[in-house]
């Protein structure tokens, strides 16, 4: 079993800058992708970005893509998700993701359902 635990949220205002941490722990030997999905008041999960634990190939949603970036700590089993240029349409509760299924391939996984485990979620807040 694998628990993921968030954490840096906050409110910033427009312009500004955020760093997000998503630390693991149980069976994390099996995990071989790590993704960040937000979700805004009264809409879906939305996919932000995702890493391979090995290679650390990386792929963005278009809409944080050049501001956004992603890495991590093998050693501390953490992912991180820094946040530039923040926007209020960037407001949202974002989670990390997990994927243990199956086994490393070059698809992208975009969606929530291709994940196996999740954390609670700490909310961003991007003033005007």
């Amino acid at each position: 079993q694998v628990q993921l635990a968030e954490s840096g949220g906050g409110l910033v205002q427009a312009g500004g800058s955020l760093r997000l941490s998503c630390a693991g722990s149980g069976r994390t030997f099996s995990s071989y992708l790590m993704a960040w999905f937000r979700q805004a008041p009264g809409k879906g999960r939305e996919f932000v970005g995702a890493i391979n634990w090995s290679t650390g190939w990386r792929y963005y949603a278009d809409s944080v893509k050049g501001r956004f970036t992603i890495s991590r700590d093998n050693a501390k089993n953490t992912v991180y998700l820094e946040m530039n240029i923040l926007k209020p349409e960037d407001t949202a509760v974002y989670y990390c993701a997990d994927r243990v299924r199956g086994t490393p391939t070059q698809a992208l996984r975009m969606t929530p359902d291709e994940y196996d485990y999740w954390g609670q979620g700490t909310q961003v807040t991007v003033s005007s």
